[in-house]
């Protein structure tokens, strides 16, 4: 029988969806800060946490280690947390996580408990942003996703800028609990925007079941490779048992996930099949690879800054900031190319542009102008700025809408196993060229960082293979 009800509801006219879409977009970014901020707050004041609890940089570095490992283990869930509760819930839920747990941290009474409370509060960031993506995704449609991705990137863009400066600030001005304490009125904020802006929405609360046995295979295949891709900068390599012994059992458990859900098709956890799709499969092996180029260049410059130029934790972030910059002048402008002509043309002019930003890193000196290093960093930033957006658009062509929630989860799994690989590789590249050094004064150490910087260009040169069978023309 016929709803006459709802036969009589008027259906939304495009510009009516788009406000709703857009309305949603600010109301999701909101909640978003928050987690990005955390990140480069927390990593700044590593050494403040070093003095204030009297403990050793090893210890003090499980305070990122835990919440890194939290986070990796629920982003699997995540794309069946939203089909079961809804996303309006998930995110709530989420936010309330990521409260708490900064709430706790802040109150900390010693380096265990801080630790503790930091894995509790990487649950709530590591649902945040797979759920954004897929709610962004949703709500905008099927068309456009240069500029849905050019939105959604845009607090990931503000992270590395603001992040920095604000962490130096509290390092150097205030109590270290303010690292936790600037997270608080964020979350408040974007809890109660998010509870009165996000529509309610239908779930399979009785159908839709967890795939456990896919769970309990991925989550600890995530979290034993990047435990021991973590492990390679204590032990000054990859081939200390304590480092190859959870990477290798982390890629069998991962192996043995894969020809699971192969058979258990789109009942798995995620649905592996979906790599069929070759963007989908191009866009994960480019989001890998650029752990090695952005995630490592970002171990780089601070390091370069502070131990060759004798910088101090706020100016070094204040130095970075160009970086950032030119990551916004190209992100509207590779949204819509993207949407224009195909992400493959973006990608690789990117791709070259970040390379010829790079080059002149290579020629850095103990002296070098800072006013050059802001040019140079800001032609960088406008490189990698156009090749995250078109390559984060290319995951979702040809996705149904129930598809899109395991593409999220892929791509955060990709961007996080990357990323710690392409730390662990330069750490090493870097420790290995310091080692060489005769005499450790800036000019020689300059000379170390010189020849590290060198190796993220062959990494880049690397990326633009998987980008030229990216499409070329959006369909």
């Amino acid at each position: 029988m016929i709803n006459l009800q709802e036969q009589a509801k008027p259906a939304l006219e495009p510009s009516e969806q788009q406000a709703g879409a857009k309305n949603l977009m600010w109301i999701l970014m909101l909640g978003i800060l928050a987690p990005i901020f955390d990140t480069t707050i927390t990593n700044v004041a590593i050494d403040t946490l070093v003095r204030e609890f009297n403990t050793s940089v090893s210890t003090i570095q499980w305070v990122m280690t835990g919440y890194l490992l939290s986070l990796a283990m629920v982003i699997p869930i995540s794309g069946w947390a939203v089909e079961r509760f809804g996303g309006r819930r998930m995110w709530l839920f989420s936010l309330g996580m990521f409260l708490l747990g900064s709430v706790l941290c802040s109150m900390a009474w010693n380096v265990e408990s801080l630790i503790l409370f930091r894995t509790l509060q990487g649950i709530g960031g590591g649902l945040l942003m797979p759920i954004m993506q897929t709610l962004a995704v949703r709500a905008y449609g099927g068309d456009n996703m240069g500029r849905k991705m050019a939105t959604i990137a845009l607090p990931a863009l503000l992270g590395p800028i603001l992040g920095p400066v604000v962490g130096g600030i509290i390092v150097n001005h205030l109590n270290w609990r303010w690292i936790f304490f600037v997270n608080i009125p964020l979350c408040v904020a974007a809890i109660i925007v998010a509870w009165k802006g996000l529509p309610k929405e239908e779930h399979n609360a009785r159908t839709l079941r967890l795939d456990m046995s896919g769970l309990l295979m991925l989550s600890p295949a995530i979290v034993l490779i990047l435990y021991g891709l973590g492990e390679v900068s204590s032990h000054h390599g990859f081939g200390h048992a304590a480092v190859l012994a959870p990477v290798i059992a982390g890629v069998a458990l991962l192996a043995v996930f894969v020809v699971y859900a192969l058979r258990k098709g789109n009942e798995a956890l995620i649905d592996v099949r979906l790599f069929r799709v070759r963007s989908l499969t191009v866009s994960s092996t480019l989001l890998f690879l650029s752990g090695l180029t952005t995630y490592g260049a970002m171990l780089l410059l601070p390091l370069y800054l502070q131990q060759v130029r004798g910088e101090t934790v706020l100016i070094s972030g204040l130095l970075l900031v160009p970086q950032g910059i030119g990551m916004l002048l190209t992100r509207s402008l590779a949204g819509k190319l993207t949407d224009q002509i195909g992400s493959r043309p973006v990608v690789l002019a990117g791709t070259v542009l970040t390379i010829l930003g790079t080059w002149p890193l290579t020629q850095l000196g103990a002296d070098t102008s800072y006013y050059f290093l802001s040019a140079v960093l800001i032609v960088r930033g406008a490189g990698l700025g156009a090749v995250f957006l078109p390559v984060m658009a290319s995951a979702y062509i040809g996705l149904s809408s129930k598809q899109i929630p395991h593409a999220s989860s892929t791509t955060r799994i990709m961007q996080q196993i990357g990323g710690a690989f392409g730390v662990s590789v330069i750490a090493i590249i870097l420790q290995n060229e310091l080692n060489s050094v005769l005499t450790p004064d800036p000019a020689a150490l300059a000379v170390a960082f010189d020849h590290t910087f060198m190796w993220t260009i062959a990494f880049s040169t690397l990326a633009l293979i998987p980008a030229a069978f990216l499409p070329r023309i959006r369909k």
